[in-house]
């Protein structure tokens, strides 16, 4: 289940590019933000408070085209790069285009596991900062975006949750995500992002 919730949020915060570096001011990406061959690799790792290593691997994504239709490839999955970059539709959106330092929203989202489970997310967002920061891929600008609230599902789990994103628009996607969910303790980091020349 936890690896279907970092998921969801690596397809959303994969909807993010059109900065204007000056200002500080990201609008959502557009398909022509994207090119066959982009390629990233983050390292990920969760444990316990009591030193239990619940998951440790690596996760990569490239953006290939089929039939003229380009898709990023998630594990066994391919996604049309049109369902990334579509705006969300919502009150309650995970990220409130365009970001900026300062703003503030609600994040609320719904959702099933493929055993069933359902569950709920409601946080508190803010965007920070946006400065350099460095990942194992290397030196970027990047928000900080802060998101603080609770998380619930129907098997009786409940646990206060804080989630730090690094996203950087020069590679479109987060750099780094540090989750804080009552014992348990989630980094995932950008060892290497690479595109056609």
């Amino acid at each position: 289940m936890k690896s279907q919730i970092i998921l969801f949020f690596s397809l959303v915060m994969l909807s993010a590019c059109n900065s204007t570096e000056k200002s500080g001011i990201t609008q959502q990406p557009t398909l022509t933000d994207y090119q066959v061959g982009e390629k990233w690799v983050w390292k990920y790792k969760g444990v316990t408070s009591e030193g239990e290593v619940r998951s440790d691997g690596t996760d990569t994504r490239k953006i290939v085209s089929a039939d003229g239709v380009l898709g990023m490839t998630i594990g066994k999955d391919t996604i049309p790069v049109t369902d990334i970059v579509k705006p969300e539709d919502s009150e309650t959106p995970k990220y409130d285009w365009p970001l900026e330092v300062g703003k503030k929203w609600k994040y609320e989202n719904n959702w099933t596991s493929q055993d069933g489970t359902t569950g709920n997310q409601s946080q508190d967002a803010e965007i920070v900062s946006y400065q350099e920061e460095t990942v194992e891929a290397g030196t970027f600008m990047a928000y900080t975006i802060k998101y603080a609230g609770k998380t619930t599902n129907s098997r009786g789990y409940s646990a206060n949750e804080e989630e730090v994103w690094l996203y950087a628009p020069a590679v479109k996607n987060f750099i780094k995500l540090t989750q804080n969910q009552g014992d348990f303790l989630y980094i995932e980091e950008l060892i290497e992002y690479s595109k056609p020349e």
